[in-house]
């Protein structure tokens, strides 16, 4: 159950699920019921403090456009097979969250009327205003673009206060921190020395976008339990903050 001590810092929130985080290591399904399951739990927590919650899923665990493309698939195609698998994901998130009692809407960037609403912005933002629990699904709509880029795009367009980044590790690292002991986690970095460092954060496009409109990216281990609830109420000690101000940013754990 939710902290009721804890104090949110973040109204209306961007969390970013990968595809991958909905497979269990070392099976061959593409999904894990139980694993979603529990994602669908932690974020009916955090509705139950009364966040206003939209998410955006990957579909890596299905499908990587980029990954065919590389074996020879034309780009295009591969792509929008990519963003299919992102709402396939999307569906099973829908079903696990409404099973928790929390009401919940697809929309998608590519119309498909019998499973999901199209993206209309206007009435993305009225379903969060009335409590429900929406899910961005298929990416921008468009090739070439990450489902990074369609989290920094909606979360901006539906106005959130921050993308919460929810990864396997526990914030962002000076260096690989499976390779090199000594590497260092910062507690707030900028996104120009993301950038610079070139630290595997969120694809280029995606960090630009956010930096130029001052938008928040906070990165942490959401295999942690407990840890969305801390990310919502700001806790530095499991993750990374994104921000603006270069001299801010300086603090580093």
């Amino acid at each position: 159950m939710p902290d009721s001590n804890r104090s949110p810092k973040y109204q209306r929130i961007v969390l970013k699920v990968s595809g991958e985080a909905l497979r269990e290591t070392g099976s061959n399904d593409n999904i894990s019921p139980q694993i979603v399951a529990d994602i669908a739990r932690q974020i009916q927590e955090i509705h139950a403090l009364g966040i206003e919650i939209a998410v955006v899923i990957g579909g890596g665990n299905i499908w990587r456009g980029l990954s065919a493309s590389h074996r020879g698939m034309e780009r295009t195609t591969a792509d929008y097979m990519g963003m299919l698998a992102t709402v396939i994901n999307g569906l099973a998130l829908q079903s696990a969250l409404e099973q928790a009692g929390v009401t919940t809407r697809v929309q998608t960037a590519i119309e498909m009327m019998e499973v999901a609403e199209p993206f209309i912005r206007r009435r993305a933002e009225r379903h969060l205003e009335k409590g429900r629990v929406v899910i961005f699904a298929a990416g921008t709509g468009n090739p070439f673009f990450t489902t990074d880029s369609a989290a920094s795009l909606r979360a901006l367009e539906i106005k959130a206060d921050v993308i919460l980044k929810a990864t396997k590790v526990d914030g962002i690292y000076s260096a690989d921190p499976m390779v090199f002991r000594e590497a260092v986690r910062y507690d707030k970095i900028s996104y120009q020395e993301v950038l610079e460092k070139q630290l595997k954060v969120m694809d280029a496009s995606a960090i630009s976008l956010c930096m130029d409109n001052n938008l928040p990216i906070m990165v942490f281990n959401m295999k942690e339990p407990g840890n969305i609830i801390k990310a919502v109420c700001g806790d530095l000690s499991i993750g990374t903050l994104v921000v603006n101000d270069r001299q801010e940013a300086q603090t580093a754990k």
